[in-house]
C-alpha cells in the first residue's frame, strides 16, 4: 500500500487561475487540485474530417456524414482474439456516452455498422498506419495490423463530439464526416515519460497517464524507476532497494515501489494500448535511494541517509568494486525479465561525482550486460561521452544554448549509426513552467510555453545530425514538483498533444497558425475526460 503525503497546493491552484486560467471537466480525477464546472462548449454537429490531433497525413471529405444509432454493430474478424478485444475496447469507449449496446460481432453481420478490418497485404500502412473510409452506408477501419487498427480507433473517437467521452448517457447526435482518412506515422518511436521516483504514483495513476497517451498516437512509455529519491521496483536479489530505498521520495512523503506483479499490470495495460514500456534504471549517478540501501556499493562502505531534496549530481556508484557488477547484473536481468518490450534505458545523466575515466569504463561494463538479457541500450546523451554500443539509442535532452561541442559530439555518435530520441527540455519538459507564475514545475531549462514546446522541426533541430538517424521524439514529465494526477495534467496539457503530433505527423502538415485552432479544439475533450489543463493565451481556446 502507497501513502501520499497532502501538499497544500490550493494557493498555487488559484493563482493560476488567475493568471493564465484552468480548465477542467465535469468531475475532476482524484487527487486533482482544481475543479470546475463542465464547460458546455459549441460544438458543430460534424467534426470536419481531419480536424484531430495528431493531423493525418491524407483527408479526403467526400459525401455525407456516418451516424451511430441504437442498432449500430461494431463487426470485428471473431476468429481473432486480438481483433475481438480492439472491437470490445471500442465499445467500451463509446457506450457510456451514446448509451448504445454497440455489440461486437463478426464482421460479416455488422452491414450499416462500424468494421475493423485487416488487410495483411496493405504494406503501405506499415505497422502503425490505418485508412477510414466514413459514408452513411458504414464506417470502415482497415489496417495492416492490429496497432493500426488501435490508432484508428482514436481517429474515430476524435472525430465524434467530445461528450463521447463523459460517462453518462448524452444527448447526441453522433456522426462522423464523410470522406477518407489515410494515416501512418513520421516516426516509429513516439514516446511520454513519466518519473515516479521523485514522487511515486499508483498503478491505477499510471494506467490513467497510459490512457491519455493513446488518444493522441503515442506508443511508448518510459518509466523512471529509480533516482535518489526513491527506488520503485522490486528486485528479489536486493530486496533493501525497495523496502528501504522505496519507502520515501521528494519532501519526505512515505514514497511506494511496484511488486513485480504491479510493474506487470502496467506493462500489460500499456501493452493492450499498444504502447511499450521503457524501463529506466538511472547509473551510475541518480543513485543515492540504492547507496543508502546497499553501503557496500558506495566506495567507502557508509551508507549515506536517505535523500528527500531535489538536487543532483552528488551521488554514484562505486565503478571500481567488482559488487557494483554483480548488482547491475542482477537488475537489469531481474527488470529485463519482466519487460516483453526491446528497450532497456541505463540513463547515464547528470553523473557528476563520477570521474570521466570511471564513467567510460563503467558504461563499458554495464552495456554489455543489457544485451547479454535480450535488450537494446537506451541512454540520456551522455552517454556518447563513452561509445555506445552497436543499436543504442541516445536521448538528447539538452537545449537550444547548449555548447556546440555537445551538440557535436551527439551529432558525431548519430553519424556514426547511433539512433537519436529527442526531448530537447527547453522544448518538450513537461515539467517546464509555462510562464514566471505557473506555481508548479521548474524553470531552469527556461519558460515552455505551448507554441515554443510544438514549434520545432525533429528533423532538422540538430546540426549535424542525419535526419535518419532520428527515431523520434519523447515528451518527459520529471516529478520533483508534481504529487498528484491534477499536477501531471497540469503540466502535460496541452503541451502534450503537440509533442505527439511532432512525432506523427508529417513535416508538411506542421504549422502553428493551424495547429492551435486544432488544440483549441481538444478543450472541451479535455474537460469530458476530467483532465485539468492549462489555459494558455497562446491558443483560441472556446468561450468558457
Amino acid at each position: 500500500m502507497r501513502q501520499r503525503r497532502t501538499i497544500p497546493r490550493l494557493i498555487g491552484s488559484l493563482l493560476l487561475f488567475a493568471t493564465a486560467g484552468v480548465g477542467c471537466g465535469e468531475a475532476a480525477p482524484d487527487g486533482a487540485d482544481a475543479k470546475a464546472p463542465g464547460r458546455a462548449a459549441v460544438e458543430p454537429e460534424v467534426r470536419p474530417l481531419g480536424r484531430i490531433v495528431p493531423a493525418p497525413v491524407s483527408v479526403a471529405p467526400e459525401g455525407e456524414p456516418y451516424t451511430l444509432t441504437a442498432a449500430t454493430t461494431i463487426g470485428v474478424d471473431e476468429t481473432s482474439r486480438e481483433s475481438r478485444e480492439l472491437g470490445g475496447y471500442l465499445a467500451g469507449l463509446l457506450r457510456p456516452a451514446t448509451g448504445f449496446p454497440l455489440p461486437v460481432v463478426d464482421d460479416r453481420a455488422a452491414a450499416g455498422g462500424i468494421r475493423l478490418r485487416l488487410d495483411p497485404g496493405d504494406t503501405t500502412l506499415g505497422d502503425e498506419g490505418y485508412r477510414l473510409r466514413s459514408a452513411p452506408e458504414g464506417l470502415v477501419l482497415t489496417a495492416r495490423a492490429h496497432a493500426g487498427l488501435f490508432r484508428g480507433v482514436q481517429t474515430l473517437r476524435q472525430q465524434l463530439p467530445s461528450a463521447v467521452e463523459r460517462k453518462s448517457v448524452q444527448p447526441g447526435p453522433w456522426k462522423i464526416a464523410g470522406g477518407t482518412v489515410t494515416d501512418t506515422p513520421r516516426y516509429a518511436y513516439r514516446g511520454a515519460m513519466l518519473d515516479v521516483a521523485r514522487h511515486f504514483f499508483t498503478v491505477d495513476e499510471v494506467k490513467r497517464f497510459i490512457d491519455q497517451l493513446a488518444l493522441y498516437k503515442v506508443n511508448t512509455l518510459h518509466l523512471h524507476l529509480s533516482d535518489d529519491q526513491g527506488w520503485r521496483i522490486a528486485v528479489d536479489s536486493w530486496p533493501r532497494l525497495t523496502t528501504h530505498g522505496g519507502s520515501t521520495q521528494v519532501g519526505g512523503g512515505a514514497g511506494g515501489f511496484y511488486t513485480k506483479a504491479q510493474y506487470r499490470e502496467i506493462v500489460d495495460y500499456a501493452a493492450s494500448r499498444y504502447q511499450e514500456v521503457v524501463p529506466e534504471i538511472d547509473m551510475p549517478g541518480h543513485t543515492n535511494a540504492a547507496l543508502a540501501s546497499y553501503p557496500e556499493l558506495t566506495c567507502d562502505g557508509a551508507a549515506p541517509p536517505l535523500y528527500t531534496g531535489t538536487k543532483v549530481g552528488f551521488s554514484s556508484l562505486c565503478v571500481p568494486k567488482p559488487v557494483t557488477y554483480d548488482f547491475v547484473d542482477d537488475v537489469v536481468r531481474e527488470l529485463a525479465a519482466l519487460t516483453p518490450g526491446r528497450y532497456l534505458h541505463i540513463g547515464g545523466d547528470e553523473a557528476h561525482s563520477t570521474s570521466q575515466a570511471d564513467y567510460v569504463t563503467f558504461m563499458n561494463k554495464v552495456q554489455p550486460v543489457v544485451a547479454a538479457y535480450g535488450k537494446t541500450v537506451i541512454g540520456w546523451h551522455q552517454l556518447t561521452a563513452a561509445i555506445p554500443a552497436k543499436d543504442a539509442l541516445v536521448q538528447y535532452w539538452g537545449l537550444d544554448r547548449t555548447p556546440a561541442e555537445e551538440k557535436e559530439r551527439v551529432a558525431a555518435a548519430a553519424r556514426n549509426g547511433t539512433g537519436l530520441i529527442l526531448s530537447p527540455a527547453d522544448r518538450t519538459y513537461l515539467d517546464m513552467k509555462y510562464t514566471k507564475d505557473t506555481p508548479l514545475g521548474l524553470a531552469w531549462a527556461g519558460y515552455v510555453e505551448v507554441r515554443r514546446s510544438y514549434d520545432w522541426n525533429p528533423a532538422t533541430y540538430l546540426p549535424g545530425a542525419p535526419e535518419g538517424a532520428v527515431r523520434g521524439v519523447e515528451a518527459p514529465l520529471w516529478t520533483e514538483t508534481l504529487a498528484s494526477v491534477g499536477d501531471l495534467d497540469l503540466m502535460a496539457f496541452p503541451r502534450l498533444p503537440g509533442v505527439a503530433e511532432l512525432g506523427w505527423s508529417p513535416a508538411a502538415t506542421h504549422d502553428w497558425e493551424a495547429y492551435k485552432l486544432r488544440l483549441a479544439e481538444q478543450a472541451p475533450r479535455f474537460d469530458a475526460l476530467g483532465i485539468t489543463w492549462y489555459r494558455s493565451p497562446e491558443v483560441p481556446w472556446p468561450a468558457e
